[in-house]
């Protein structure tokens, strides 16, 4: 069980649903950083929620964990809204930059986000100030090869992004498509950040919680389960993101579930890679996963989430 956590009053943490990254706000007297701004479909609930948050403060900069379309959807409607610059991972920078929807993972999972202009860059290593605390970069690749964790040594805080949450991490896109050793770099990620002395962990998705060592031991157990079974991380995967894509939607035509399965590549090299199985069998099992987990239920001809 975790403790109750006591953040600095310069920090807030505004916890977000699953198709958002939750985002932290961290004051410095008159002015704020922003770190993540959720998903494209909910920006105007973040520029709302910052907007409260900053309490007549002026939001000077937003800075990303990392790439993916739940972190970085809101950037351009809070850059808008605020007038803010906008800080990525230096190894985003190009994606970014060429707005490479491939790269971005946009394309390959069928997922939204809108364009913005990156005026910053961090490396691994570097150090910020932001909510009167001292940050530093760590790389925690796997999820994103190019991601960030944010810590502070002095409150032993850790913004984790998707590199670690109280029941495991992010996707491992790059084992899943099978453009890099998503599950090497997730095992030495999770070495890293379990050498560091840690409190209180502030994850991209689900509360902040305290009981650091047992999420690092959750998280071997389920990297070790995917080491062990790959077909299970492509199931994971499968799952997670059509889960995703339906809280965006609300709900999904069965009758073109299976094409979208075989066209969307990230679905299409999952099955290729790991699972071998036909449209409609692909199809009919995530239908009876989605349902026996209870985020989807069957309307008329339609999947919707529950």
């Amino acid at each position: 069980m975790s403790a109750a956590l006591h953040f600095p009053a310069s920090l807030q943490v505004f916890e977000r649903g699953w198709l958002s990254a939750n985002n932290i706000l961290l004051a410095d007297g008159d002015e704020a950083t922003l770190i993540d701004s959720g998903y494209f479909s909910h920006a105007g609930q973040t520029v709302e929620l910052v907007r409260r948050g900053l309490d007549g403060r002026k939001l000077r900069r937003l800075i990303n964990t990392h790439s993916h379309s739940d972190h970085i959807g809101g950037n351009a409607a809070v850059q808008r809204s605020f007038g803010c610059s906008i800080t990525i991972p230096a190894g985003m920078a190009d994606a970014v930059a060429n707005w490479d929807e491939d790269a971005l993972l946009l394309r390959t999972a069928a997922q939204k986000g809108e364009r913005f202009a990156a005026t910053g860059l961090l490396e691994a290593g570097d150090r910020f100030v932001a909510g009167e605390l001292e940050w530093q970069a760590i790389a925690v690749p796997g999820h994103d090869m190019d991601a960030l964790a944010y810590y502070n040594a002095e409150r032993r805080i850790l913004i984790s992004g998707d590199a670690l949450w109280r029941d495991g991490f992010g996707i491992l896109f790059a084992e899943v498509l099978g453009s890099g050793d998503g599950l090497g770099e997730a095992r030495r990620t999770l070495e890293s950040i379990g050498r560091l002395a840690v409190d209180a962990v502030i994850p991209g998705h689900g509360a902040p919680f305290s009981d650091f060592d047992e999420a690092l031991e959750r998280a071997f157990a389920r990297l070790r389960a995917f080491e062990d079974d790959g077909a299970r991380m492509a199931r994971n995967a499968i799952r997670a993101c059509v889960t995703f894509a339906l809280l965006d939607a609300r709900r999904m035509s069965l009758d073109v579930l299976p094409q979208y399965l075989a066209e969307t590549p990230l679905y299409r090299e999952a099955n290729a890679r790991f699972l071998g199985l036909g449209a409609d069998a692909l199809a009919a099992w995530l239908i009876s996963e989605l349902e026996r987990a209870g985020v989807a239920h069957r309307e008329g001809k339609d999947l919707v989430a529950s």
